[in-house]
């Protein structure tokens, strides 16, 4: 049986085929139309799906969206009612795309799937699953677990915000949900935007930022904003809040008790903004701890699994595996709405086909290589197609030179393999570099992603030597658990350094591999073995025996406001766009100093900011 999810029209739409249950194939759409986060039907990402798998569209058994339209529709008349007068402009601008695009998805999504193939009766086919089912499914569904509690927490699905299930062998129960407005997502966003951030991008760049500063404005939050129970349920005072009605996320009454508007942005970040992204970071641990133990309590289950956009927050997953209060988490690496193209079809396959579900207790995502891949033949047509200069080596040897350059300083473009679904980069589509440089965060941030110098990077690391850097007891092929490095790998600072604060942190020197250490002595970390990613493996293995460290920094191969790259094209594109020294595509390297094609001076202005 054979299913294909579909998610789209909000942000970060995506395709994922399903056969038996099994994950054949997802991508984002935005990895093939190069729009960042782009909402659009997935057509190229369901495309690839069926061309990477040898299948035709009359192949498909069932299509499945993430989620129902008309509940999205419902909450919206339902909330502009019940906050009437207030909202009425942006209730106006918001009606007419409603009727005349998303009432009536079903028939957009339909007109879409006829223009693949107008011969096949998708009427009959076409699904509709619920947003947090769709996340929940995700979540439980390919993790090595029997039996598990799955809490998914996100902005807003049609009226769900967060929920709590428990999933069994091939079914799964919601025990409990919260509603809109009361979103603990929504809530992180609205900081996100006060901060000067873009919603729905920027989030991430929040929790960034966070360790710089100091958790004041804590009780503020907890005294004016949100009333948290002590079994995690939470109430937010909706004064404090424009994204009910408005078009903003945060009232002046919000700005009054911060003391001013939001930071414009672009603009100078000051330790206001840092100490502002300390305090939602500890208040969203704090609501998320609690949530743990009461779901441990209540449902007596021992294993957690974790999904939707809050799941990605690396900082809150670092401490909720920390608190032992679950024996084990599984996190699903795509958790935002792209991954619930990946649940719609598993919720299918599993809830209405009824299929049997066999756990795999290795990796049912496959490392989340799910997407493109090209043969060294497509390789070397793309990069003569661009009169690029480039040489072929044996694998043994390429592994050889690339470590020679990496431990000389050099900054390699890797791609290598299948594309990663989700917006990690694990390998797949990375920029790596030497971590024991003190220059190199530096370097990347600006010469290379062309973004805040205050941004971290993560390690990548051969698993078997995990425990000899970090304090994590446990695999993190999908760089979603933080944790600091041991204290025998972190350099004791002076007293003139331990008196600076916030940005002035950034160029210290705080560990062995100091560009990958946040100022905090944490890192997000990607654990990698020989199974899923062999090469990449094969690459850290060199390096160490090169250089005797086990660590790479692996950060997604783009641009700031780019997608990741997906094909060769992109990739040479972006290595003659920034300041990279060296390309790897396949088994073929690419320096810099020997292309005579012209670097892309404006290449960064191609992109929004995101």
């Amino acid at each position: 049986m054979i299913v294909l999810g579909i998610s789209a029209y909000y942000h970060d739409s995506a395709a994922a085929l399903i056969e038996n249950g099994s994950i054949l194939s997802a991508a984002q759409e935005e990895r093939f139309t190069r729009k960042k986060h782009d909402e659009n039907f997935p057509i190229n990402a369901i495309k690839f799906c069926i061309k990477d798998n040898n299948l035709k569209f009359r192949d498909i058994d069932y299509v499945v969206f993430y989620d129902k339209p008309f509940l999205k529709f419902e909450r919206l008349l339902e909330t502009y009612l019940a906050f009437a007068p207030k909202g009425f402009l942006s209730f106006c601008k918001a009606l007419p795309i409603w009727l005349k695009d998303k009432l009536f998805q079903k028939k957009v999504i339909l007109k879409e799937l006829y223009e693949l193939d107008n011969n096949i009766d998708w009427k009959n086919k076409l699904l509709f699953s619920e947003h947090h089912l769709s996340h929940a499914s995700s979540a439980f569904f390919p993790s090595p677990f029997k039996n598990a509690a799955i809490l998914t927490m996100d902005g807003v699905g049609e009226w769900t915000t967060s929920s709590l299930a428990i999933g069994n062998a091939n079914s799964i129960e919601i025990i409990k949900e919260i509603h809109f407005p009361h979103s603990i997502g929504l809530l992180y966003s609205a900081f996100t935007y006060y901060t000067g951030f873009k919603v729905n991008s920027g989030e991430y760049k929040l929790m960034g930022l966070a360790p710089y500063g100091s958790p004041k404005y804590k009780n503020k939050i907890k005294e004016n904003l949100i009333t948290i129970a002590p079994d995690g349920t939470f109430h937010l005072d909706m004064s404090y809040f424009n994204y009910a009605t408005g078009l903003t996320m945060t009232t002046k009454k919000f700005h009054h008790l911060f003391g001013g508007p939001p930071r414009k942005s672009e603009s100078l970040i000051t330790q206001k903004e840092m100490d502002i992204a300390a305090s939602i970071q500890v208040v969203l641990e704090e609501i998320i701890i609690k949530l743990a133990k009461n779901i441990r309590k209540e449902t007596k289950q021992k294993n957690l699994c974790l999904a939707g956009g809050v799941a990605l927050n690396c900082v809150a997953n670092g401490k909720l595996i920390k608190s032992k209060i679950f024996d084990h988490i599984w996190i699903q690496p795509a958790s935002g709405d792209a991954g619930g193209a990946i649940g719609a079809a598993l919720a299918a396959s599993y809830l209405k086909l009824n299929i049997p579900r066999r756990v795999n207790k290795e990796d049912s995502m496959n490392g989340s290589y799910l997407g493109t891949e090209y043969s060294q033949d497509e390789i070397k047509r793309a990069l003569k197609s661009k009169n690029a200069i480039f040489k072929t080596y044996q694998e043994k040897k390429l592994l050889k030179v690339a470590s020679k350059y990496l431990s000389e300083g050099k900054t390699i473009g890797w791609m290598n393999g299948k594309m990663e679904f989700g917006p990690r980069a694990l390998g797949g589509r990375s920029i790596i570099a030497d971590p024991r440089s003190t220059k190199m965060q530096k370097k990347l941030n600006l010469k290379i992603k062309y973004r805040e110098s205050f941004r971290p990077f993560a390690p990548s690391i051969l698993e078997e030597d995990l425990r000899d850097w970090f304090d994590l007891d446990i695999k993190s092929p999908y760089m979603l658990l933080v944790a600091d490095i041991k204290k025998n790998r972190q350099l004791k600072l002076s007293n003139k350094q331990q008196q600076l604060f916030g940005i002035e942190r950034l160029n210290i020197p705080k560990s062995e591999i100091p560009a990958i250490t946040h100022v905090d002595y944490s890192s997000r970390i990607q654990t990698v073995n020989s199974k899923t990613n062999p090469k990449f493996y094969g690459l850290l293995k060199e390096f160490k025996k090169l250089t005797g460290c086990p660590v790479l920094v692996n950060t997604s191969f783009n641009i700031r406001g780019e997608p990741i790259v997906c094909s060769p094209i992109d990739a040479f594109n972006c290595f003659m766009g920034c300041d990279l020294d060296i390309l790897i595509i396949g088994n073929n390297l690419l320096l810099k100093e020997e292309q005579k094609t012209k670097k892309l001076f404006n290449y960064k202005d191609r992109y929004d900011l995101d």
